[in-house]
């Protein structure tokens, strides 16, 4: 069964192809780093990710761009509300979404680039001269340089709207704009008291690039000109990635994207999510209520990216309890498999990497794994699942675990746990039991349960009390 994906260019599921044999190039948009990012907007990056692993699954070489975004309205109004230099800002925004990814198991991309980079805003200062050159941009009686939208015959056929309903001479210069204010966007803001000292040089002035010219840049000069895949959330159809598409075409006449994947927009417990209704959440906040940040990515990722996701605090009980299936089953697999006289083959079907062939159908594949679990649990109670197969379907889950990161070995034993481990295994070499149950308690508050086998201790995580 061939990828298939649905393209929001031509609002159709696509055979996916890449240009280059064996070799995927993909752009996401990555977090404007002026706050922590909330779980909406991780829902499009573990989107991206679960895409990312399948197409590894299926053995193509991914080279992925994330971009920081850390120049714009929003990061210049901060930095200024705060006093500090838009850099010393920005900087632990960045840090807690690095700490935030490898929370939610969240595969690194090759490249994040930042906006601020020289090398990005120089390849800007060029894409703007290129396209002023060929008359798709001018400079305004304000000093800034806008995209000339009529310039591209093209531009709306992403957002799938009527340019005819245009109206001619409007100028949009901030970031972000509703679709009823459509109009020529800013590529270069001309320097504005308001931006403090947030500025560059360039052939119009004083001033800095628009948000929609940074990704263009920073994709183009890390991807090439023709990208095979580019990713964001529904909100980012239009303008940005409308506009990007206008200014990328117009700078390399060339098509810029050959599949556009958007994933909806994220409510919790079913309404828009909002700090004035009390259901707006960082993953930091979702953590010190006691969620793992295993279980925030399994309830983010157990919804298909192109359907609506209400996030609710039962969403994340559920995901608990799944991964408590998963967690046992693969314990009682573990134990059988250890008297297994051969490696063990690979389970011979690929029904769920077949379910993600068919647009991430993310269900369809849960579903696998879980009938799966139910069945061998039943012919493990009957004692009829050989080691030999136990040792198969422990490699097959391997896999499995790849695409979907869910596997236990990944939560992080602390140092201090491990030493807590150590103390105890010596405590009990020497039969001073008190001290041993002590220092279990100890394991136990720091989040782990600590079994003791023939094998020796075992660590399993604490399920948290969530909510």
């Amino acid at each position: 069964m061939p990828l298939r994906f649905f393209n929001t260019l031509t609002r159709q599921v696509e055979d996916f192809t890449p240009r280059e044999a064996g070799k995927v190039r993909l752009y996401t948009c990555g977090p404007t780093v002026y706050n922590f990012a909330h779980i909406g907007n991780f829902r499009a990056y573990v989107f991206e990710d679960l895409l990312q692993r399948h197409l590894e699954y299926r053995g193509l070489k991914v080279d992925r761009v994330m971009n920081l975004t850390d120049v714009d309205d929003k990061t210049i109004r901060g930095c200024r509300t705060c006093g500090v230099p838009l850099a010393d800002f920005t900087a632990p925004f960045k840090k807690a979404f690095f700490e935030d990814l490898d929370t939610l198991r969240i595969k690194r991309a090759d490249h994040f680039p930042e906006a601020t980079a020289p090398e990005h805003i120089a390849r800007m200062i060029e894409m703007i001269s290129t396209l002023t050159a060929k008359g798709h941009a001018y400079r305004a009686e304000d000093g800034s340089v806008y995209f000339r939208i009529r310039s591209f015959a093209d531009y709306g056929k992403l957002a799938h709207f009527n340019t005819e309903e245009l109206r001619d001479g409007v100028r949009v210069r901030n970031d972000e704009y509703e679709k009823e204010n459509v109009g020529d966007f800013a590529l270069w803001k001309s320097y504005d008291e308001a931006d403090g000292d947030v500025s560059w040089e360039s052939p119009w002035g004083r001033g800095r690039p628009g948000w929609h010219i940074e990704c263009s840049a920073m994709a183009i000069g890390i991807l090439g000109p023709e990208l095979d895949i580019h990713c964001g959330g529904e909100d980012n159809i239009f303008p940005h990635h409308e506009a990007e598409i206008a200014q990328s075409e117009c700078v390399t006449g060339k098509k810029f994207v050959r599949l556009w994947m958007h994933c909806r927009h994220l409510q919790v417990e079913g309404s828009k999510m909002a700090k004035s209704a009390g259901n707006f959440f960082t993953l930091r906040d979702l953590m010190e209520k006691g969620w793992s940040g295993r279980e925030v990515r399994y309830a983010l990722i157990s919804v298909k990216y192109r359907e609506q996701l209400n996030f609710t605090l039962e969403g994340l009980a559920a995901a608990r309890s799944a991964l408590q299936r998963l967690d046992e089953w693969t314990t009682r697999l573990r134990e059988l498999a250890q008297s297994a006289s051969a490696e063990g083959s690979a389970e011979n079907s690929d029904s769920f990497g077949e379910a993600l062939d068919d647009d991430l159908n993310i269900s369809a594949a849960l579903a696998v794994v879980f009938d799966l679990i139910r069945t061998t649990n039943r012919h493990m109670d009957e004692s009829s699942l050989t080691p030999n197969e136990a040792l198969s379907l422990l490699n097959w889950l391997k896999g499995v675990n790849s695409v979907l990161g869910f596997d236990v070995e990944a939560e992080s034993i602390t140092p201090a746990v491990s030493d807590l481990l150590a103390r105890r295994a010596t405590a009990r070499a020497a039969k001073e039991w008190k001290s041993s149950d002590t220092l279990r308690d100890e394991i136990l508050a720091a989040g782990w349960v600590v079994k003791d086998t023939k094998e020796g201790q075992k660590l399993t995580p604490l399920p948290r009390g969530g909510g």
